[in-house]
């Protein structure tokens, strides 16, 4: 690689790096495997570099960061492996403790949910309503139908909303209660 392409590469990995270990903290839910999701993510997108267009490069690095997280997911440990730990949570020094503690189990309530959605469905969830992506740019990333996006993220807002009901029936008993 040439040197002006290195340099390319060493902006994009400082300015895109912690949107990636975002992404995938919210698709794996554990920061340690995240950080290893990205690190193999940039390793592609490194090997890679000369052959990817500029202009798509983010659709690009979203579409590895999924598949080594979906081949990672695959492995036979990860199988076995149950990650129920404390989430980290940083601090507020100028937030309320009682609504910032409301923020923290509101955010872990999610997180935990999410982690019990299938993967596909976890992705397109991430993709479509963490990301904001539209629809098209979901089912390019994830190499599928838009029609299947759409049924992936209803499934998924289900299981979501099952997990939830699971965790707190409390909660599930008043979003029905609001929504009648």
């Amino acid at each position: 690689m040439r040197a002006e392409q290195e340099q390319e590469f060493r902006e994009f990995a400082g300015e895109r790096a912690l949107w990636l270990r975002r992404s995938a903290y919210l698709l794996c839910g554990d920061w340690h495997l995240a950080e290893d999701l990205v690190q193999n993510t940039l390793l592609k997108l490194y090997r890679a570099w000369r052959r990817i267009d500029r202009s798509t490069v983010d659709a690009y690095a979203r579409k590895a960061l999924l598949r080594v997280w979906l081949d990672e997911s695959r492995r036979p440990w990860r199988r076995a492996e149950r990650r129920d730990g404390s989430l980290p949570d940083t601090g507020d020094g100028t937030a309320d403790p009682a609504e910032s503690g409301l923020r923290a189990w509101d955010r872990d309530l999610v997180l935990r949910a999410l982690s019990e959605v299938p993967p596909k469905q976890r992705a397109v969830l991430v993709l479509r309503y963490w990301e904001d992506l539209p629809t098209a740019e979901v089912a390019a990333a994830l190499g599928c139908a838009e029609g299947t996006v759409k049924s992936q993220a209803s499934r998924g807002l289900e299981n979501l909303r099952a997990a939830i009901a699971r965790t707190d029936p409390d909660l599930a008993h008043a979003t029905t209660r609001r929504s009648q």
